[in-house]
């Protein structure tokens, strides 16, 4: 089988899923959130060296703790309790960096501390945003802004270097990418936000603006952040000379090679919705 038919096939199974789990919510998606955190975890884990080690534990124990403290207590924009297990988890690392020293290097714990956050409490955006008021509707703005742009990006990238000479955006470290595609997929995915702003305009009446630019603003922002978020993930593996994070996933890699965008897009989405919702 060719790896593009398993791309192929494996795009469709994630698609798939998708609709049903996030369709689903509630517990179903709370455990696919989480599932996606820790495996994304072990994978940035394995990269630095700590997947096994008592510092990665800490950062695992972690973010188990926030999902079960969120789901029991509610989002964090409602509470202190999610907020205050970091603490704590960032206490505890820091802690045991000082008690086991010299055991561990400083850049071993602070890459412990940074992944906590990325993948570990952003990818719990996309739980959050279906918590919210609405967010049976909302949630799928996520997957719009990322895939959506990503897909538009391809398309208008390839469909330009066919007929007019194309402008690399970051050459060091994503050479395939081009300035073009970057405009083509912001704008690909803000206009279908823009229809599903229309489509889904009955259900969005929540919004303090018109939900077509209500969903153009948040897919548009989503878009952007989703780049960032692909970068930021390709970045780390340009320094630490890997091709991908994983194999969990035929043809796309692991967790982190294939919803590196969306770690910073739900949270961007998820925060923004809060500050355009009409109650």
């Amino acid at each position: 089988m060719s790896s593009f038919t398993k791309r192929l096939i494996s795009g469709v199974v994630l698609v798939i899923m998708a609709l049903l789990l996030v369709g689903l919510g509630g517990w179903y998606l709370w455990a696919t959130a989480l599932f996606l955190s820790l495996v994304g975890m072990f994978e940035m884990y394995r990269v630095f060296g700590i997947h096994n080690r008592v510092p990665g534990y800490i950062g695992y124990v972690t973010v188990l703790a926030y999902y079960i403290v969120t789901a029991v207590c509610g989002r964090p924009d409602e509470n202190m309790y999610g907020f205050s297990v970091y603490i704590f988890g960032f206490l505890m690392m820091m802690s045991f960096y000082v008690f086991s020293f010299p055991r561990y290097k400083t850049d071993d714990i602070f890459s412990a501390l940074t992944v906590m956050v990325y993948p570990g409490m952003l990818l719990a955006c996309l739980y959050f945003l279906r918590m919210i008021e609405g967010g049976d509707y909302l949630v799928w703005l996520i997957f719009l802004s990322s895939w959506g742009n990503d897909t538009c990006a391809y398309c208008v990238g390839i469909l330009c270097k066919k007929f007019m000479k194309t402008h690399p955006m970051t050459p060091h470290l994503s050479p395939k990418k081009t300035v073009e595609g970057l405009i083509g997929g912001l704008a690909g995915a803000t206009i279908l936000g823009m229809i599903y702003g229309v489509v889904m305009s009955e259900q969005l009446q929540i919004f303090k603006l018109h939900p077509v630019i209500s969903c153009a603003i948040l897919c548009f922002a989503g878009a952007v952040l989703s780049v960032v978020g692909d970068l930021a993930a390709s970045a780390v593996k340009r320094n630490h000379d890997i091709k991908d994070y994983g194999n969990l996933i035929p043809g796309h890699g692991g967790v982190m090679d294939r919803f590196d965008s969306m770690t910073y897009s739900a949270p961007v989405l998820y925060f923004i919705s809060l500050l355009l919702l009409a109650s």
